[in-house]
């Protein structure tokens, strides 16, 4: 099969989507190559909660400098960039209300964007039906009425590149080769962190041990191709993600929630030696990639006590306690931290030393805390010593959500060289790019606000540059 099109977009979730829609309703001839099979095709949009943020901040509160929020928490992202995605949130949930999307206030102001229906209070897998799933399947419908093409179970293969410049793609679908000419290519493909070869390379050296806490359907194909072209990544280690029982590799009721972030930063991380291994005053975020780059990542337990259990057990809107135990997770429960350590095959002794060292480390204060041999900051749940009984240990996993490096950018979307030039007739947005999210902190931003400002940036420059 061959056709022709203004715009050709590689993948079908929040960025892919909204950058077609956004591109036909420009006037451009737009179609969409997704791989998945159905209208209902897994990917990280449709699993997610639905909730547009950015780092955890109300996109449209009165005063609100997004931009300066991301040049703080990323101090080296490119201004313009921050500027982009600063300038475009408000505007992004503006264009969603305007093409039918509903949204409610489940909780604090930073989920006062959340598409609705929300996903239910409760463990395990819980996305048909709800706000993503519904906006996913009402834009598909929207790019129907506006004369766009959704190509199902068509996987693209290479990009086609004339004179310095993509001019398309080529594709295989259930019919055999499909060639797609265009003036230009949007990769929207999410990221790698379902190509555990890529995975291996950056991210973990086990990374079968490591969970897929999303559709676990992106294998960085798009990323893949346009590096084959000369296209510059950001750095490809940090990746979005929580902290998970480890039993979610066996037990879809335990994930992609309820994560265990909250009690993770209230606890200890120790690994099978008893020692802890990260400050875990770190945000959960950073926790889980801390995780996935031990030797072995299945190799953490989490220590805490009934006071962490009963605080920030119950912190979070989906809260492991009591949804942990109700999925059938292990947790490890006894009197004293010599017996919870038989119980979870660690060293009884050696726990019993970390704990009591971080004990009088909390009780001394933030001075003693950071002259530990791994220092201890405060963070959002304090750092206070473990000693209400019972005491618990739980297994962890790191449950990978999408990888946060990608494709270099510029703020309409352009995806980069090396040296800083555009390629001509090729943009990208959502998860598969990078240099927004990540850094040595792993910073999280809010994926699906950085799909949509961007996916309707490519849009709009590529009807601007017929």
């Amino acid at each position: 099969m061959e056709r022709s099109v203004d715009l050709v977009v590689v993948g079908g979730g929040m960025a892919g989507l909204v950058a077609a829609v956004h591109g036909a309703e420009l006037g451009l001839k737009v179609a969409v190559l997704e791989k998945g099979a159905t209208d209902r095709y897994p990917c990280n949009t449709r699993m997610s909660g639905g909730i547009i943020h950015i780092a955890y901040n109300d996109v449209k509160a009165p005063g609100i400098d997004i931009a300066g929020i991301v040049k703080a928490r990323r101090p080296d992202v490119d201004p313009a960039l921050a500027d982009a995605l600063g300038d475009g949130c408000s505007p992004f949930i503006d264009w969603l209300r305007a093409h039918g999307a509903r949204f409610v206030r489940p909780g604090p102001a930073w989920q006062n964007w959340t598409l609705a229906p929300p996903r239910a209070i409760t463990a395990g897998i819980d996305y048909l039906g709800r706000g993503p799933d519904i906006l996913l399947r009402d834009l598909g419908q929207r790019l129907a009425q506006l004369g766009g093409t959704l190509l199902l179970e068509t996987r693209v293969t290479r990009l086609r590149v004339a004179d310095g410049r993509v001019i398309g793609v080529e594709a295989e679908g259930p019919e055999g080769k499909v060639t797609i000419t265009a003036k230009a290519t949007a990769i929207c493909d999410g990221g790698f962190q379902a190509d555990l070869d890529t995975v291996r390379q950056h991210i973990s050296a086990m990374p079968e041990r490591l969970k897929q806490r999303g559709a676990g359907t992106a294998m960085g194909d798009g990323m893949r191709m346009a590096v084959e072209i000369g296209a510059a990544v950001s750095e490809l280690s940090p990746f979005y993600g929580h902290l998970l029982s480890r039993d979610a590799l066996t037990n879809d009721k335990l994930w992609p929630y309820p994560e265990v972030d909250a009690i993770g930063q209230a606890g200890i991380l120790v690994g099978p030696d008893g020692r802890r291994f990260v400050d875990e005053g770190n945000a959960g975020v950073y926790l889980a990639n801390a995780v996935a780059r031990r030797p072995d990542p299945l190799s953490t337990t989490l220590i805490f006590d009934h006071a962490v259990w009963e605080t920030a057990g119950r912190a979070a809107r989906i809260p492991p306690n009591p949804l942990l135990a109700k999925a059938g997770a292990t947790i490890h429960r006894a009197d004293t931290v010599a017996a919870v350590a038989a119980l979870a095959g660690l060293p009884a002794e050696t726990l019993s030393e970390t704990v009591a060292a971080y004990n009088a480390a909390a009780d001394a204060g933030t001075a003693a805390q950071a002259a530990l041999d791994t220092r201890r900051t405060v963070g959002a749940y304090g750092a206070a010593a473990l000693k209400t009984g019972p005491f618990y240990a739980m297994p962890l996993c790191a449950g990978v959500t999408y990888t946060m490096g990608g494709l270099r950018i510029d703020a309409d979307a352009r995806v980069l060289k090396a040296d800083g030039a555009a390629i001509p007739g090729l943009y990208a947005a959502g998860a598969s790019t990078g240099g927004i999210e990540g850094g040595d902190r792993s910073v999280y931003m809010g994926g699906l606000a950085k799909a949509g400002v961007f996916g309707l940036r490519a849009a709009e420059h590529v009807a601007q540059a017929r």
